[in-house]
């Protein structure tokens, strides 16, 4: 980090690292959003359309699923 970034901002990052990695993801996302709150519909309308897309691969077979809890426990490892 710079030199001009203020204590509070340090103590920050500092807590923010003791987050688990979903609770850091979620902060960024929080953060990102925190710079411009409205979403550009383009962005949703392709993130729609992959989920959709997703979801179609699922449901003929060329996607497997995993458990939540092992997701989780896999994230949490790195």
């Amino acid at each position: 980090m710079e030199k001009s970034v203020t204590a509070t901002a340090l103590r920050v990052l500092q807590d923010a690292l003791n987050l688990t990695p979903i609770e850091r993801a979620e902060l960024i996302d929080g953060l990102l959003h925190s710079f411009d709150p409205s979403p550009d519909q383009t962005h949703v309308d392709a993130w729609k359309a992959e989920a959709e897309s997703r979801i179609d691969a699922f449901e003929v077979g060329l996607l497997t699923d995993d458990s939540a809890e092992a997701t989780f426990e896999r994230i949490n490892q790195r």
